[in-house]
């Protein structure tokens, strides 16, 4: 089955892009990034922006984002998937990373959400020799590292955003 993914979420004090690779099944019914409650995104990133987004709303959290110059996208504008496993994508169809340092002058990083996420979308940053690449673990609950690691990891993130 084809799954088309959300555009992105930036505005032009963008500074840090989180790629992931593709919604799962769960983000696509409700139409929210990182929206299965058992996926740890939004609570590492109130972690690392040190903002309760517990019992913020989806436009709420979104807005806090763009506050803090965070932008949201995927690797992946769409591909075939049988449920939400990356290891389950094929055919897929990239969304236009290339342009993201052009369309965004502000962009100082690119942090990718998890190995699929770092292994295709580094390819279209290749030449962007100014932007910082980072990889983090998944946020996904599918990735069973402890909740401190992963922390540990998304907390270089915060270099990136401190001088704002």
């Amino acid at each position: 089955m084809l799954k088309t993914g959300f555009p992105p979420i930036a505005d032009s004090a963008t500074r840090l892009f989180i790629l992931g690779s593709l919604p799962g099944d769960r983000s696509l019914a409700l139409q929210r990034y990182y929206g299965h409650p058992t996926n740890h995104f939004w609570r590492l990133v109130g972690a690392v922006i040190n903002e309760d987004l517990h019992a913020a709303d989806y436009d709420q959290l979104l807005a806090v984002l763009l506050r803090h110059g965070i932008g949201l996208w995927d690797v992946f504008h769409a591909a075939k998937r049988d449920g939400s496993a990356d290891s389950t994508i094929r055919d897929a169809r990239h969304n236009p990373l290339a342009g993201l340092a052009r369309d965004y002058p502000d962009l100082r990083a690119i942090a990718f959400n998890g190995g699929t996420a770092a292994r295709e979308g580094r390819r279209a940053f290749a030449d962007a020799h100014a932007i910082e690449l980072i990889d983090l673990p998944s946020s996904s609950a599918a990735n069973t590292a402890p909740f401190e690691a992963k922390l540990a990891a998304w907390k270089r993130l915060t270099s990136v955003l401190a001088d704002r």
